[in-house]
């Protein structure tokens, strides 16, 4: 069994992974290291939660010489902010006994003290594509030194409508450069940027995409509405001694603060909610109270499922069944990771079940279906969306025949009716006055 030591890792890696506890490298970090190590072009196909930070980070680091100059040698771009801040502490754990200055910048916040830490001189610089290409554009460094560009989660990158930006920072770069592109997926659009942008790359890929992860016990539960799967999660979360941190996954940010508010009664200050309307600093500071343990539940929207790095999650738990595939395999890859054994639970009403044929079809893998509890309360109470929709049975009017229609005028009253008649002065004195008036003599 391969073990760290095997690595060509110089004396401040391995005393930072000994440090961190790591013993043993995940397969997409074994197969990485030559491949980066050699110099060349590579392109990494790898499922969440198999160690794709650290098989960039590990060989990058060990390739890094010490330089005066304030600029990057390395260059990480992330989808999320969440990413951002995770791969930087990581940068610092596994640099700790090293010089090595690492800065991430994200969108969200004051770009002037990013601008500033910058210009202050870094060596691994992180960040997102908006606010990157800002500092590019503004000249805050300098990208003649870069050595290595590294894109991570590409393909939530492109989803998520980065295209324009990822294209002018690639851009911007120095040809001469070492690109590592790492994706969970092979899409269109990424063999198009790799096509475009990369050199020969060797493609290096953990385990087929749509593959189960082994390490990870599946399984699902038939339930009929969204209010017994409210008490279904109640009583899993209330009698597993085992969910001590468990992710749980939504489809909407509206359904996220509903589930929050069901929770909070029952778990007062255990439960936490992220998603992208909250505030940057409640999302950061709620991963870290998830991740510290201060709370035990932690709800979530798909748009952030790649960007939360958390070990030691013992469930995940998908309240309701993504319409993607690829979303399910994003989802529950935040547990079973670095090779520690991980549950993950769908629950899966009528409506959802073409979603759940699907996600077995790209897993070629069956899900076990779980009975549900006996004492479990099966709720009536519908949804507005889960109440059946009424159906009113239009009456076509047909149309009169033209032969029958009237006129499109009607002819004006008689009292507006308007007749050029001449009246003489006589009749107009006899109408006012009763008898005829004569008019005076001339004078």
């Amino acid at each position: 069994m391969m073990t760290f030591d095997d690595l060509n890792l110089n004396a401040p890696l391995r005393k930072a992974i000994a440090d961190l506890g790591y013993t043993r490298p995940t397969t997409i970090q074994h197969k990485a290291f030559p491949v980066i190590m050699s110099g060349r072009d590579m392109c990494g196909i790898a499922q969440t939660g198999t160690g794709k930070t650290l098989a960039y980070l590990l060989p990058c680091l060990r390739l890094w010489n010490f330089t005066k100059d304030k600029n990057p040698q390395i260059l990480i771009i992330v989808p999320t902010r969440e990413l951002v801040v995770q791969v930087v502490d990581t940068v610092k754990a596994i640099s700790e006994y090293t010089s090595l200055r690492v800065v991430g910048v994200y969108g969200g916040v004051n770009i002037n003290t990013q601008r500033l830490a910058v210009e202050d001189g870094v060596d691994i610089l992180v960040g997102t594509p908006g606010r990157l290409i800002d500092l590019i554009y503004d000249a805050s460094f300098k990208t003649k030194n870069l050595k290595r560009l590294v894109v991570d989660e590409v393909d939530e990158m492109l989803n998520l409508g980065f295209r324009t930006q990822l294209k002018n920072i690639l851009d911007a770069l120095p040809a001469k450069r070492q690109n590592l592109l790492f994706s969970a997926t092979m899409i269109e659009e990424v063999e198009e940027l790799i096509n475009t942008f990369f050199n020969a790359p060797v493609t290096v890929e953990a385990s087929p995409v749509g593959t189960p992860l082994a390490n990870i016990d599946q399984q699902v539960y038939l339930v009929p509405n969204f209010y017994t799967k409210v008490n279904l999660l109640l009583q899993l979360l209330s009698r597993d001694e085992t969910m001590t941190k468990v992710l749980v996954f939504v489809g909407t940010k509206k359904l996220a603060d509903q589930l929050y508010a069901e929770l909070e009664v029952e778990f007062p200050e255990r439960v936490g909610v992220i998603h992208s309307n909250k505030h940057q600093n409640h999302r950061l500071n709620t991963v870290v109270a998830f991740q510290e343990g201060k709370c035990n539940f932690l709800i979530a929207t798909d748009i952030i499922a790649r960007g939360l790095d958390i070990s030691e999650v013992t469930h995940v738990i998908n309240f309701d069944t993504p319409e993607v595939p690829e979303s399910y395999i994003h989802r529950i890859g935040r547990t079973g990771r670095a090779d520690k054994k991980g549950i993950s639970i769908t629950f899966t009403t009528e409506k959802e079940k073409e979603y759940l044929n699907n996600i077995e079809e790209l897993m070629n893998y069956q899900v076990p279906v779980t009975p549900l509890p006996e004492d479990l309360l099966i709720s009536d109470i519908l949804t507005e969306d889960e109440k059946p929709k009424v159906k009113m049975k239009t009456f076509l009017v047909k149309p009169p025949k033209k032969e029958a229609v009237g006129p499109a005028f009607h002819p004006k009253s008689a009292k507006n009716s308007k007749v050029n008649v001449k009246v003489s002065h006589k009749d107009k004195m006899m109408k006012k006055y009763g008898k005829p008036i004569k008019k005076g003599a001339k004078k």
